[in-house]
Formats: C-alpha cells, structure tokens, sequence
C-alpha cells in the first residue's frame, strides 16, 4: 500500500510540474511578434521602473502599472527600464521581453 502512494505523490508532482511549465509556455507568434515591435516603435512610451520585479518570462506585474494595447493582439506592453515587456492581460505576467 505504501508503494502505491509514493507513487501516486510522484505522478501528481511530476504532473503538477509539467502544468507549471506549460503555464510559463507562451508561443507568441512570428507575425503577432512583427507587428508588436513594429506598433511598439511606433508608439513609444517613457519608461518605468518597478521595484522589486525581475524582467524574467512568468514575472506578474503589479497591478499599479499600467499595460498598453496593441491593436488586434491578445497581449499588452510596457517599457520598463527601457526594456518593452510584452504582457498577458489576464494574469499581469511577462510572456516575451524584447531587446
């Protein structure tokens, strides 16, 4: 019995990890990408700063920063320390940083 549940535990952890990295997994496509950095360089922001958050992939932005729109993209941007962040509305988090 007690074979059973450390197995069971094993599978729920591995699975509850791949769940993790899927979530962190956002594909932004090609096309969706251009037209972001060209939209982007055509409406430039001032930049921000944001205490205490990393510029990293699955990152959440507070609430207090305000996130812009691209026209006909699921996604929003901000340009912090003059970095443009590329953000799922929905959960705040950081899907793609652009150099």
């Amino acid at each position: 019995m007690k074979m059973h549940l450390t197995s069971a535990a094993a599978g729920f952890l591995l699975l509850a990890g791949i769940g993790a990295a899927a979530a962190q997994d956002v594909v932004i496509a090609p096309e969706q990408e251009t037209v972001i950095k060209e939209y982007v360089h055509k409406q430039p922001l001032a930049s921000v700063k944001i205490p205490g958050v990393e510029l990293n992939i699955g990152s959440t932005l507070p609430d207090t920063v305000e996130l812009h729109e691209v026209p006909n993209v699921k996604y929003r941007y901000v340009v912090v320390d003059n970095r443009t962040v590329i953000v799922d509305p929905g959960t705040r988090k950081i899907v793609k940083v652009l150099d």
